[in-house]
């Protein structure tokens, strides 16, 4: 096992250690923030006719020749045609079908003429505009043709990605990568659930798994449980042998450091794991550690309730883009210019919680492990380089942007 390491080591080995889960399909409804497995071809043309892109009339731009105001052009109104319809006879010399918004354009047609520039007659309309061959005039796969490459592979499905696939008609086996199953185990003999009243005399009310549970469902995971243990390092053994029989990683939160308490270091052997590392040179959340039982991964995260946040920001996720297959699913990093001050050194490589926005970035006030209430509305971690001196506005840092 090794100790100390760099975070770039730690997520080089946590990401070498697991292979992608494959593939599956699922439906357009289901299909909203996944990300396609493999290339999808267009099965049909878009639009599948030739169709008006107003309300109108379709007629033969021949027939429109010298047209104005002050000396319009008759043409017989033969038909008219409602999205949805089909028109019952082709457009001749001399005549025009009434048409309208999307709907399928007439044979003999090469044009249409907005309402606005007629008298609306019927069955005879005056027109008092000159087209050109095509004016008006949306063509059959305009948007696209059939066979032709609709989405790539690795496209994160968003609003407009759903709609194209709804246009051609594509709404079921959307061939997407497989999201892991994730367990969140949190220990500690003093933590009890939320709903528990009244508090009991030296617990506290358990956050990291309803923490780790939401940005577990906001990344877009779907099947995520909960439990809570004390710190019995056969029950947590045990706990973990069967959470690892039934989802593909398990995400745990406190016992990893020195203390008495610390149960994961007689857990883990218990169960059979392979421990990968341990500590990682970072702040907060330093005792973390991450394991390996019979392939399925064991990330063990600090029990301070900032801690156990920033890390599965910096670790959890590449774990779960390396399961996935998603590269979308790690931070994205930029740089940003400080707005505020950070008073302390870093003697180590440290990670503040902040709000970045159009470039810069501000802190807010407290930054201690242990505090929950003021990562509220931050979107990002500034990673302060080891060796750095206070901080002061107008410094720039790098973000990871959560």
């Amino acid at each position: 096992m090794k100790t100390g390491i760099l975070l770039e080591e730690a997520v080089s080995l946590i990401t070498g250690s697991v292979r992608p889960l494959g593939t599956e399909t699922c439906s357009l409804t289901a299909a909203l923030g996944r990300t396609l497995a493999r290339p999808v071809a267009a099965p049909l043309d878009n639009p599948p006719f030739c169709r008006s892109p107003l309300d109108g009339y379709a007629l033969r731009a021949a027939d429109s020749a010298g047209a104005s105001l002050e000396h319009p052009v008759e043409l017989a109104v033969v038909d008219t045609v409602y999205a949805g319809g089909v028109a019952a006879v082709p457009v001749g010399p001399g005549q025009c079908v009434r048409i309208m918004t999307g709907a399928m354009l007439p044979q003999g047609c090469d044009c249409v003429l907005m309402q606005e520039k007629t008298d609306r007659g019927y069955p005879v309309v005056q027109i008092t505009q000159e087209l050109k061959p095509w004016d008006n005039y949306c063509y059959q796969g305009e948007d696209y043709h059939a066979g032709s490459p609709l989405l790539p592979a690795g496209t994160r499905l968003d609003a407009a990605a759903i709609g194209v696939l709804a246009s051609a008609g594509i709404c079921e086996k959307i061939p997407v990568c497989r999201r892991p199953a994730v367990a969140v185990l949190s220990t500690g003999d003093e933590v009890v659930p939320p709903e528990v009243r009244p508090l009991p005399a030296g617990k506290i009310y358990g956050s990291n798994a309803h923490l780790l549970w939401a940005r577990l469902t906001e990344l877009g995971m779907v099947r995520i449980r909960m439990e809570q243990i004390g710190d019995d390092p056969a029950a947590v053994a045990a706990a973990l042998e069967r959470l690892c029989g039934l989802f593909d990683a398990v995400i745990t939160t406190g016992g990893v450091s020195v203390g008495d308490k610390d149960i994961f270091h007689e857990a883990l052997p218990r169960l059979g794991a392979d421990r990968i590392f341990w500590k990682v040179k970072l702040k907060p959340g330093t005792p973390l550690m991450f394991s390996l039982r019979q392939g399925t991964p064991i990330l063990s995260l600090s029990g301070n309730p900032f801690a156990a946040a920033a890390t599965f920001e910096l670790l959890g996720r590449p774990l779960l883009s390396a399961l996935s297959g998603e590269p979308g699913l790690c931070m994205e990093r930029r740089e940003a210019v400080l707005d505020s001050s950070f008073p302390k050194a870093s003697p180590g490589r440290r990670f503040l919680r902040g709000t970045y926005r159009d470039g810069h970035v501000t802190l807010p006030g407290e930054h201690a492990s242990g505090l929950l209430s003021s990562l509220v509305g931050c979107n990002c971690l500034a990673d302060i380089p080891a060796g750095s001196g206070p901080l002061e506005p107008g410094m720039t840092v790098s973000v990871h942007l959560m």
